[in-house]
């Protein structure tokens, strides 16, 4: 069977229990139709680019499908059905990524950075006044 990944995208209203029930929602569709799920990732709510249906933010989830093209376009269908989802593309693959998702790397590669410290710049220290600068009438 042919390969696939497919990402949707839910509006920001919606909560992460409601997502997790789409996910399985169409991940059942998938299966009903002799396919199979390989990984599924909930990328979480982040910002959109631009603004679609009024929503700034949607919440993001990826799956790797093993499916006949008649589950995929099932699926696809009652997406473009359910008023939750905004957008959604499947891309056929020769191979799914055995690793996590650029998606799902990048966040843990921002955690893994110290906060707060400004790294080889050393601690910042107050600027003196200066001297010459106007003073504001009525101050003393």
């Amino acid at each position: 069977m042919p390969l696939y990944e497919h990402v949707f995208m839910a509006r920001q209203d919606i909560s992460t229990a409601q997502m997790d029930a789409l996910t399985d929602q169409f991940k059942a569709v998938i299966t009903d139709n002799g396919g199979s799920i390989g990984r599924s990732e909930y990328w979480g709510l982040k910002p959109l680019t631009y603004r679609i249906r009024k929503n700034r933010k949607a919440h993001y989830a990826l799956m790797n499908l093993d499916a006949p093209a008649p589950a995929v376009a099932e699926m696809e269908r009652q997406m473009g059905l359910n008023e939750d989802v905004i957008r959604f593309m499947t891309i056929r693959v020769e191979e799914h990524e055995e690793d996590p998702s650029v998606q799902m790397r990048a966040g843990r590669e921002r955690s893994d950075r110290p906060g707060g410290d400004r790294g080889d710049r050393g601690p910042r220290t107050p600027r003196p006044p200066r001297e010459d600068a106007p003073k504001a009438e009525g101050a003393s």
